[in-house]
């Protein structure tokens, strides 16, 4: 093989999302509004949590935590995005690149571990109602929150690295809107074996851990509010769950169809348009579920309203 070909590249292309320079404006518009609706959903949450006295619970405390890293992950993507979207040459630097990456995967990862801490939340409020006070103590909530971004950004430090570590000598062009593993391995003129057990062994590992707790909590949860007699006391046992639910199978469910799949050039496009939905829509709708159909935040949201000046 010659010099040239052993060349590291210094500088990557992305594809993005659209080469129909009529779409391009249109989709920029789109998605602007659906990043500023993210912000304000999110640091609206955050701070509403903060300052509304009934929402001092363990359950509005992870949610908190929840908002700010939908924030900071929708942040890591969408503003490359909707630069490209305005641009001839989408270009970011191979540091770049890894940054944008690093910060990426540690909070995907820390959001799989605060949606099983919400779970685990639920599970104790409901099939342990008196000891709930005593379990979720703020000692706990502190601990369960510092162990999901612990966890999230130490596997991330091991998926970057070994993405990272890969020869890219033959292209630059990425085949997407922003760095993943799937098109910068594909990228790759280097053996990639490793690189994919490591990224498997921390995505499965994650990803199955998160999963397993959430489904025993809700297995637990659906035992119980079945036991209950009333339809009332079924209905708003449920409904404390059912915002969570829904943020956790929108998540899990997009995060399955794009990486999920056999690699094959005609899921391209798919794989781009599953990865718009949770990197960039889905930080909007977890404040805006919680905001609809959360009882105690629409209260919260009320008191709020009536409380500022006319």
């Amino acid at each position: 093989m010659d010099v040239k070909n052993k060349t590291q590249v210094t500088m990557f292309a992305f594809s993005g999302l659209t080469d129909d320079k009529l779409v391009a404006p249109f989709l920029f518009m789109l998605f602007l509004v659906v990043y500023i609706v993210t912000l304000l959903g999110n640091v609206g949450m955050m701070a509403m949590v903060h300052i509304s006295p009934s929402l001092h619970t363990p359950m509005y405390y992870l949610l908190k935590y929840l908002s700010m890293v939908d924030l900071f992950y929708s942040s890591v993507i969408t503003p490359k995005m909707l630069s490209d979207l305005l641009s001839e040459r989408k270009l970011i630097t191979f540091i770049g690149c890894t940054l944008q990456f690093y910060f990426f995967c540690a909070l995907v990862g820390t959001e799989v571990f605060v949606l099983s801490d919400m779970a685990y939340d639920r599970y104790v409020a409901i099939c342990h109602p008196l000891h709930y006070v005593s379990v979720m103590t703020k000692k706990k909530c502190h601990g369960l929150v510092i162990l999901s971004f612990s966890v999230g950004f130490v596997q991330s430090v091991a998926q970057t690295s070994s993405l990272f570590s890969l020869e890219f000598c033959d292209s630059n062009l990425i085949d997407h809107f922003y760095c993943d593993i799937p098109a910068l391995v594909r990228l790759s003129c280097s053996e990639t074996r490793t690189c994919t057990i490591v990224t498997l062994f921390f995505v499965c590992s994650c990803s199955l851990s998160s999963m397993t707790i959430i489904l025993v909590s809700y297995t637990f949860i659906m035992s119980s509010v079945l036991r209950i007699n009333s339809a009332a006391g079924r209905r708003k046992a449920f409904s404390t769950c059912s915002s969570h639910l829904m943020c956790a199978t929108i998540f899990y469910v997009t995060v399955s169809c794009t990486y999920l799949h056999p690699s094959s050039s005609t899921l391209k496009k798919q794989e781009k348009v599953s990865s718009v939905f949770y990197t960039v829509v889905t930080p909007m709708l977890n404040p805006l579920i919680y905001s609809l159909r959360n009882q105690e935040v629409k209260k919260a949201i009320l008191r709020l309203l009536q409380k500022s000046p006319h």
